[in-house]
């Protein structure tokens, strides 16, 4: 083969080498010098639950709940026999004093149900908030290549960071129907 269709061969190859390249874009790893990583925090509440038991003296009514007959009826028999005591205006004052005396005395015997004075186990529970601050990442600045660049990372990276670089020809634009053309004057 002579040297004239070498050269062709040669310069030929590199020249689709490079086509191909163009078509793909170069990337690989690099480290960028880390200027500053400041945490950033979050707050949160975690809160905790108190409870603790005292004991009252409460007059005990055997635990059921308030009975209002015990009154009616009580202040029903008191104003019969109210009624059956003095004369005229007398008798309507007796009738209201025994009616008046005979709800307490009903509601009384009514709701005591044999109540007696007993200490008792009362619990008391209270929330109280519980905040704390934990780290959610770090604001971290570096510089590569000159220029001065951000980013949220989980963890503090030290004094370097390692970064990804994509390279690509600037200027040109890929057209599906003629290959690359030069949209800028550089």
């Amino acid at each position: 083969m002579d040297k004239r269709k070498l050269n062709l061969a040669v310069f030929a190859l590199l020249a689709t080498a490079n086509l191909a390249w163009a078509d793909d874009v170069a990337s690989f790893t690099d480290r960028a010098q880390v200027l500053s990583a400041t945490p950033v925090y979050q707050q949160i509440n975690e809160p905790r639950r108190e409870c603790w038991t005292e004991t009252v003296n409460g007059y005990s009514n055997g635990g059921g709940e308030h009975s209002y007959g015990g009154a009616i009826l009580g202040g029903l028999v008191g104003g019969l026999l109210g009624n059956t005591v003095g004369q005229g205006n007398g008798r309507i004052a007796a009738a209201a004093v025994g009616a008046a005396t005979g709800a307490v005395v009903g509601d009384k015997v009514a709701n005591n149900n044999g109540g007696y004075n007993q200490p008792r186990q009362v619990e008391h529970c209270a929330n109280h908030d519980n905040y704390r601050q934990v780290i959610n990442g770090y604001n971290v600045v570096y510089r590569y290549q000159g220029r001065t660049m951000t980013a949220m990372l989980p963890q503090d990276p030290g004094k370097f960071v390692n970064v990804n670089v994509n390279v690509a020809l600037a200027g040109y634009q890929r057209d599906e129907r003629q290959g690359y053309d030069d949209q800028e004057n550089n």
